[in-house]
C-alpha cells in the first residue's frame, strides 16, 4: 500500500502560520475595539452636546431673568454685587464658569476673575437680543456655552449678557466615562484572539501535515511541474470516488471536460470497465480498457495516510499506437507461419514423391501430382474467385495453412463476394478478419489437440469465414466449432481485449483492436451464441473507394 511521505522543501525562515494567523487576529481586534471608540466617542459628544447644551441654555435664561442681575447690571461697578450671586449659581448648578457682559462686550463679572475687564466673545445675534449656544474658549479651556440677553424690565434695552459655561471634557475622560472597563475588554478580547489563532493553527497545520504556506505552495508548483511534464495520464481520486486532479494528457486521452475535477466518476463518460478500474472493483495491474477509439493500460494505486483511506492515484498510457505495431507485427508474423505451414507440407509431398520415385512408381507419381494440382485449383476456386481483393484473399489462404496444420478444417461459405478494396480499408479488413480467424481457430483446435490421428468424424473441428460486401460495407461472419466463450466473459471480451490464447500471462487485444477498428469506420463487432461455438460478425462501412486496376488506367500503346 502506498503511503505518501510530504518533504518540506527549503526555504528561508519566515513567521509561522500560528504567528502569521495571531498577528492578523490581533490586529482585527484592535481595528474593531478602535472603531468601536470611535464610534463611542462621536456618541458621547453629541449625547453632551445635546444634554448639556440645553442644561446651560436654561441656566443662562433663567440668570438672565433673574431681577437681582437686572438691577445691579447697571450699576458703575457691578462685579463686586453681583459675585455673590455667580458664585452660588456656579456652585448650584455645577457648572465650569458664569460671567456676566455688559452691552458693549466686557467682562463685569466672572467666576474667573482673570476675565473681569477682558472682551468675550460673543455669539452672532446676541447683541440684538437673541440667544446663542455654542463652544468658546475661556480661560484656556474649550466650553459648551450659552449666551442668553438681559433685557431691561421697564425699557427693554438691552443691558448685557449672561453667560453660562460647562467644560467639554476630553476624549480620553468621555470613553472612560462611557466604558470604564475598556481595558478589561481589551485583554479579554486579546486573550480570546490568541487563543483562537493557536486553535485555529493547530487544526490547519494538523490537516496540512505540518506544513506552513510558503511550503504548501512550493509544493502545489512542484506538483504542477511533474504532472504536467510527464508523458503519461495521471487522475487522482478521493475516498468518494470524486476526481481531484487531472492532466492535461489524462484529459486528452479519456475526453475528459475542462470542469471534471470535482465531478465523481459517475457524472463523467466513462466506460463500465474503466469505472470498475478506477475505483477498485477490477485488481490487477496494467488492466487494458477502451475508452472512446483508443486502447489505454491502467494502473491503480491506492493511497492511505496513518491507516485512513484518502482515495487512490491512477496512471494511463496510451496502447493504441503499440496495438498497431503489434497488428503490423502480426501480419509479419501470420506470414512467416503460413510460410513454415506450406514449407512444412511441401517437404511432406516431396519427401512422398522421392519416396514414389526411389521404388519405381513413377505412374503413382503422376497420380498424386495431379490430384495435388487438383486440390490446389479448388483452393484457388473456393478463396480467390469469390475474394477479389488480393490481400484478403493471400490472408485466408495463410490463414487456412495454419489452419490445415492444427488439424482444423477452414471453409468459405457460399455467397462470399469482395471485390478489390482501397489499400486502407483492406488492411483494416485484413485485421479484423485475421482477428477473428485467430480466435476461431484457437477454440476449435482446443477442442481436438489431444484426439488420437485419424480424427474421428465427431471431433472434427472447422472454422466457416463468410465475407459479403454491400451497400458501401463489408460484413465478416466467422462461425467456428469450439465451446463458445463463456457467458460469465461474454459481455467483456472486448472491454478487456479478450484472448483465446491459452498462454499464462499474456494480454491480447485482438477482440479489443477489431472492435476499435470497427468503430473507427462507423460499424459496429457483434457475438452470438449458436448450439456449436460461437459465431462473430462484424461490419465495416468502406472508407474509401478502391482505385482501379493499373491495367484499365494503362494508356493504350500507341501504333507504330
Amino acid at each position: 500500500m502506498f503511503r505518501p511521505k510530504l518533504r518540506r522543501p527549503r526555504f528561508p525562515r519566515r513567521p509561522t502560520l500560528a504567528g502569521q494567523l495571531l498577528a492578523f487576529q490581533l490586529t482585527v481586534i484592535l481595528l474593531v475595539l478602535a472603531a468601536v471608540a470611535g464610534l463611542s466617542l462621536a456618541q458621547s459628544a453629541a449625547v453632551f452636546n445635546v444634554e448639556q447644551g440645553r442644561r446651560v441654555t436654561q441656566l443662562a435664561e433663567s440668570l438672565a431673568a433673574s431681577d437681582l442681575v437686572r438691577e445691579r447690571l447697571p450699576e458703575p461697578v457691578p462685579a463686586q454685587t453681583l459675585a455673590p450671586e455667580i458664585q452660588s449659581s456656579q456652585q448650584r448648578w455645577q457648572v465650569s464658569s458664569v460671567t456676566i457682559v455688559d452691552a458693549d462686550g466686557e467682562v463685569v463679572a466672572s467666576t474667573n476673575p482673570l476675565l473681569i475687564g477682558s472682551d468675550l466673545p460673543l455669539g452672532p445675534g446676541v447683541l440684538d437680543g437673541r440667544g446663542w449656544r455654542g463652544e468658546i474658549e475661556l480661560g484656556g479651556l474649550t466650553e459648551l456655552v450659552a449666551q442668553a440677553p438681559v433685557i431691561s424690565a421697564e425699557t427693554y434695552d438691552l443691558l448685557g449678557v449672561a453667560v453660562v459655561g460647562q467644560e467639554v471634557p476630553s476624549a480620553a475622560a468621555m470613553l472612560a466615562g462611557d466604558s470604564p472597563d475598556l481595558l478589561l475588554y481589551l485583554g479579554i478580547a486579546s486573550a480570546v484572539g490568541v487563543a483562537g489563532s493557536w486553535l485555529l493553527a493547530r487544526r490547519i497545520k494538523r490537516q496540512t501535515f505540518g506544513m506552513e504556506p510558503r511550503e504548501i505552495a512550493g509544493l502545489a508548483e512542484h506538483r504542477e511541474a511533474m504532472l504536467y511534464g510527464i508523458a503519461e495520464g495521471v487522475v487522482a481520486l478521493d475516498d468518494q470516488q470524486r476526481v481531484t486532479l487531472v492532466n492535461d494528457v489524462a484529459r486528452r486521452l479519456l475526453d475528459l471536460p475542462q470542469d471534471a475535477e470535482g465531478r465523481t466518476l459517475g457524472e463523467l463518460d466513462l466506460t463500465a470497465r474503466l469505472r470498475d478500474v478506477l475505483t477498485g472493483a477490477a485488481e490487477g495491474s496494467d488492466q487494458v480498457v477502451l475508452q472512446g477509439n483508443r486502447v489505454l493500460v491502467v494502473n491503480r494505486m491506492p493511497v492511505e495516510k496513518d491507516g485512513r483511506p484518502l482515495g487512490a492515484v491512477a496512471t494511463f498510457r496510451d496502447r493504441t499506437e503499440l496495438a498497431q505495431l503489434e497488428r503490423d507485427l502480426g501480419s509479419f508474423r501470420s506470414t512467416a507461419e503460413a510460410l513454415r505451414a506450406q514449407a512444412h507440407e511441401f517437404d511432406n509431398k516431396l519427401h512422398t514423391i522421392s519416396g514414389l520415385i526411389q521404388i519405381g512408381e513413377q505412374d503413382e507419381v503422376v497420380r498424386y501430382i495431379d490430384a495435388l494440382n487438383r486440390h490446389r485449383q479448388s483452393l484457388d476456386l473456393s478463396i480467390g474467385e469469390p475474394i477479389r481483393d488480393k490481400a484478403i484473399a493471400a490472408l485466408l489462404m495463410a490463414k487456412s495453412a495454419q489452419a490445415s496444420e492444427r488439424r482444423v478444417r477452414l471453409d468459405m461459405v457460399d455467397g462470399s463476394a469482395l471485390g478489390p478494396l482501397a489499400p486502407e480499408d483492406s488492411a483494416d479488413v485484413g485485421t479484423v478478419l485475421g482477428n477473428l480467424v485467430d480466435n476461431a481457430v484457437e477454440a476449435a483446435a482446443g477442442l481436438v489437440r489431444d484426439a488420437p490421428l485419424p480424427r474421428r468424424s465427431d471431433t472434427d473441428a472447422w472454422v466457416a469465414v463468410q465475407i459479403v460486401e454491400a451497400d458501401g460495407a463489408v460484413r465478416i461472419t466467422v462461425h467456428d466449432s469450439g465451446p463458445g466463450v463463456p457467458p460469465e466473459t461474454a459481455g467483456e471480451v472486448f472491454e478487456h481485449g479478450y484472448t483465446t490464447k491459452a498462454a499464462a500471462g499474456e494480454h491480447g487485444i485482438g477482440l479489443a483492436l477489431t472492435r476499435l477498428v470497427c468503430e473507427h469506420h462507423g460499424g459496429s463487432v457483434a457475438l452470438e451464441h449458436t448450439e456449436r461455438g460461437a459465431r462473430f460478425t462484424a461490419v465495416l462501412p468502406l472508407l474509401r473507394e478502391a482505385a482501379p486496376p493499373f491495367a484499365a488506367t494503362r494508356p493504350e500503346k500507341e501504333p507504330t
